[in-house]
Parts: C-alpha cells; sequence; structure tokens
C-alpha cells in the first residue's frame, strides 16, 4: 500500500514540474507550452469547478472562465507553488464570482442532476461507488470546508499542503476535514446498502394444483 502511495506521489510530482514548466514557458510567449499547459490541467479544472460550483452543468464555462483568467495573468506567475495549485485557486475565485453572481439575480430554476459530473471522477478508497450511487449527492450534503478539502485531495489529487495553502488554513486542518467527510461519506453510503438489504420482497405464492376428479367405473 505504501509502495503504491509513493509511486503515485512521484507521478503526481512528476506531473507537477511538467506543467509548472510549461506555464512557465507560456509566460513566455511559447504557443506550444501554453497549449500543452492548458491540455494538462483541463480535466483538473473541470472536475473542481463541477464538484464546487452549484450547478454542474455550468463546469465547462467555468472552467473556460478559469483559463481565460490564468491565461491573462500568466505574466504574474513565478513558480512559487505549482501551475496547478495556482490555477486551481483562480478557479476557486472564478466559482465564488459565479455563486455571487448568481445570488444578485433571479434564480430560474434549480439543477441538481449530478449524473454527468458523478461519471468523471470517483474516489478512491470507498466502497460502494461503483454500484450506481451518485456520488455528487453525498458531497452536495457535506459542509462547504469539508466538501473541498475532500474534493482537492481525494479527487483532483492536490497534495494537502497545497490543499492547505489554498485553503488558507494549517495542513492538520485540511487532513481533519478529509478524515470527517470520508467518514459522513462511508456512513452515509453503509445506510444506502443497508436499507437495500432490508428490502422486503414479497414471496410468490403458488396455487396447488387441483386434483382431478376420481373417474368412476360404472
Amino acid at each position: 500500500m505504501s509502495q503504491t502511495k509513493a509511486a503515485k506521489g512521484s507521478r503526481t510530482a512528476s506531473c507537477d514540474e511538467s506543467t509548472t514548466a510549461w506555464a512557465l514557458a507560456a509566460r513566455g510567449g511559447d504557443p506550444d507550452a501554453t497549449d500543452r499547459f492548458v491540455r494538462s490541467l483541463h480535466r483538473d479544472v473541470v472536475r473542481y469547478v463541477a464538484h464546487l460550483s452549484a450547478d454542474p452543468q455550468a463546469a465547462d464555462d467555468l472552467a473556460q472562465d478559469t483559463f481565460l483568467r490564468a491565461l491573462g495573468s500568466l505574466h504574474r506567475f513565478e513558480g512559487r507553488s505549482s501551475a496547478r495549485a495556482w490555477l486551481l485557486s483562480i478557479a476557486r475565485r472564478a466559482v465564488i464570482d459565479s455563486h455571487r453572481y448568481a445570488a444578485a439575480r433571479p434564480r430560474l430554476c434549480d439543477t441538481d442532476d449530478w449524473t454527468l459530473v458523478a461519471e468523471r471522477a470517483q474516489p478512491t478508497g470507498l466502497p460502494g461507488f461503483d454500484d450506481g450511487i451518485a456520488l455528487l449527492d453525498l458531497l452536495d450534503a457535506l459542509p462547504d470546508e469539508r466538501r473541498e478539502a475532500f474534493v482537492l485531495t481525494q479527487m483532483v489529487g492536490l497534495p494537502y499542503a497545497e490543499a492547505a495553502e489554498m485553503s488558507d488554513c494549517p495542513v492538520g486542518t485540511v487532513r481533519s476535514r478529509v478524515a470527517r467527510a470520508r467518514a459522513t461519506l462511508v456512513e452515509q453510503l453503509t445506510e444506502a446498502e443497508a436499507e437495500d438489504a432490508m428490502a422486503v420482497v414479497e414471496p410468490v405464492v403458488v396455487e396447488p394444483a387441483l386434483a382431478e376428479p376420481a373417474v368412476v367405473a360404472a
């Protein structure tokens, strides 16, 4: 298990180094590096904004807004943190601005269809999510801070230290939020499975066959 985590962490670090290098090259005007930077992080951004947004169907628009903001701010990126952490912090602000805009105008309808988003990403280490249970329905019930910590570290794959920097809190706080979120999700999942197991199936009653009348000899 520890070797698997170490290998995953190594891949994540290597990926972060590449994306950060592309971001720095893109800042210098390299169009190929810009394209690689966007492509390498597009999925993470979509996944992140989809889970934080109250309207998952707006994820693509929020992701586009995020990259437009990022490309316009590349000249200020100095590589002090990974490009992914920097980009997700911009995505976070884009979601917040979207919520503020939505709150300032009449809301025409509510969108609670989390199916498309649930298909894009599943967490690791939680049993039963392949059984058709909508993960996002469970995530939606979590407090905002716990949901964000869980999404950043368990679904997007951001290191705890960078998630803490984004959330402006200690690493220990992020770990606590993730642990509490995981415990809540497992508890809800267990309850759902128990309800399924207790479902009563009515027995099928088979009517006995009627005996044929005896034939009396004349």
